[in-house]
């Protein structure tokens, strides 16, 4: 391991939190260009097994997938300065807005359009970069077509859940004669120990929280629970958090409907995950700590399972079933991707034919001429700003 290696995890990660604009899907593409093409800090199959492995997971998907990078390259202090660089930014700006809500207007400025329009390239360049490795004959394709299809028609965080699940059973069946024999091994600071000691502090904080915010009457101990509680159940991550938080802020009183939807607006206009809604949420709450705990409270349930999962991915990747499981889940993985891209990456941003001749030029950025996204981010926010200049 590299001296400054830390440091390095840090730079990448933070990176990745100034200029990873368009949700949880295109996150995923913006860490396959900088973690897997750019530094190569793992392969393809790798990235994809970490990826099958957060969506098996509650919580944030493309934060867990980075959290888990961080810790593959230097422990869980790596995984901590992963996340941290990766979400401090949104954190910040989500909090500043809380606190500026009477007087900030966020409008629909074209700066905001013109980042959905680069959300639109970035995922299409990873659908294309994922399906060439992950579904490369007929079976596979065929398995994604469906995730696809399925997902169009019905779309659901428990659909997704059942896709995932359905493909692994079609992978154990059909894939685990296929099993690589040379899988490369990958090293972890974290034992099978630490890892089931996580997953029971998570079930003794998912069990006793909610009893002691009943008999403790604290704004903060209310917040902690409330938003852990969120992060441990939610599947799907970004757009599916949003009504599990409503139920859980408006009705209580704890924040207006206006005041939800507005943040709901701000933390889709930012870098970084939208759970960070949770940031601007508890400082509405209770201040700036309270952002502070909501955020921890959000996250901490993500470091936990992958700290619980991590130490048993390496063991169980040599094994011809759970490779054939995993197979099959990369393979649907793609096509969850793929419905994803249509609704909501594509029909939230592109509402004209000026708006797909700019997804085309960022397309051919990423793919053809091999530019690294946060470049193509700056091209289209002033291409973008050129064309509503010249159209409207």
């Amino acid at each position: 391991m590299k001296k400054h290696s830390l440091l390095e995890v840090l730079s990448a990660s933070l990176k990745l939190g100034l200029t990873s604009f368009g949700g949880p899907t295109a996150h995923l593409g913006y860490f396959k260009d900088e973690y897997v093409d750019k530094r190569k800090w793992l392969d393809d199959k790798m990235y994809a097994d970490i990826i099958a492995l957060c969506q098996f997971l509650p919580g944030p998907a493309s934060s867990q997938v980075g959290i888990a990078i961080g810790m593959l390259r230097r422990g869980l202090l790596g995984g901590i300065v992963s996340w941290l660089g990766f979400t401090l930014p949104s954190v910040i700006v989500l909090v500043l807005f809380a606190l500026a809500f009477q007087s900030f207007t966020l409008g629909n400025a074209t700066w905001i359009a013109s980042l959905k329009i680069v959300a639109v390239a970035v995922v299409a360049h990873a659908i294309l970069g994922m399906g060439k490795s992950l579904t490369p004959d007929k079976p596979r394709i065929a398995i994604a077509l469906g995730a696809a299809l399925i997902m169009l028609l019905f779309p659901s965080a428990f659909v997704q859940i059942l896709v995932i699940i359905a493909a692994a059973i079609i992978g154990f069946y059909l894939f685990s004669k296929q099993a690589e024999t040379n899988v490369r091994p990958f090293s972890l600071a974290i034992t099978k120990t630490q890892g089931l000691a996580a997953l029971s502090i998570l079930g003794l904080l998912l069990i006793g929280l909610p009893i002691l915010a009943n008999v403790v009457t604290n704004s903060y101990i209310t917040i902690f629970d409330i938003f852990f509680r969120i992060g441990t159940i939610v599947f799907g991550g970004g757009h599916v958090v949003l009504p599990l938080l409503e139920q859980e802020v408006v009705p209580n009183g704890l924040v207006t409907s206006g005041e939800f939807l507005a943040g709901y607006a701000m933390a889709q206009a930012v870098p970084g995950p939208m759970f960070t809604l949770a940031s601007y949420l508890g400082t509405m709450i209770s201040g700036t700590v309270g952002g502070i705990i909501a955020t921890i409270a959000m996250f901490l349930p993500s470091f936990l399972l992958i700290i619980g999962a991590l130490p048993f991915l390496n063991a169980l990747r040599k094994r011809p079933r759970f490779q054939g499981v995993l197979t099959g889940v990369n393979a649907s993985v793609v096509g969850i991707l793929l419905a994803a891209f249509y609704d909501p990456v594509f029909i939230s941003a592109i509402a004209s034919g000026a708006d797909f001749a700019l997804a085309i030029v960022l397309f051919s950025l990423l793919h053809f001429w091999r530019r690294p996204a946060w470049m193509v981010v700056i091209v289209g926010v002033i291409l973008g700003e050129v064309i509503h200049f010249i159209f409207v």
